[in-house]
């Protein structure tokens, strides 16, 4: 199991950006593929965006896509995840996840990840 800490989340107004990060207290995280996740109150947990463990694939759901990047440095075992062109609907607290498995390319099920953060909670205003 491995701790990890997101941070980066606050609140913005609709139009604008953050970057989350996600710091993984683990030497092997260059192994693993990492996810972001969101849950917005009174909905089910989703799939927002995935990196391989070689960065080469990365994968979005489609309301993020030309909006969000994921992007991940295995130096500092750290993954980010940009994003631009905040919408209300956006709003969500976001949870990073690292993969049950190693060496293996994007997942966009929850169900493929076994460990997570506490989350960091993003608001956006209209």
């Amino acid at each position: 199991q491995v701790h990890l800490v997101e941070s980066g989340g606050g609140l913005v107004q609709a139009g604008g950006s953050l970057r989350l990060s996600c710091a993984a207290a683990d030497g092997t995280f260059s192994s693993y593929t990492m996810g972001w996740f969101r849950q917005a109150l009174g909905k089910e947990r989703e799939f927002v965006a995935s990196i391989g463990w070689s960065a080469t694939q990365t994968s979005y759901v489609d309301s993020a896509k030309g909006r969000f990047t994921i992007s991940r440095d295995n130096a500092k075992n750290t993954v980010y995840l940009q994003m631009n062109s905040l919408k209300p609907e956006d709003t969500a607290i976001y949870y990073c996840a690292r993969s049950k498995l190693l060496w293996i390319g994007v997942r966009t099920s929850r169900y493929e990840y076994a460990d997570w953060g506490q989350g960091t909670q993003v608001t956006v205003s209209s």
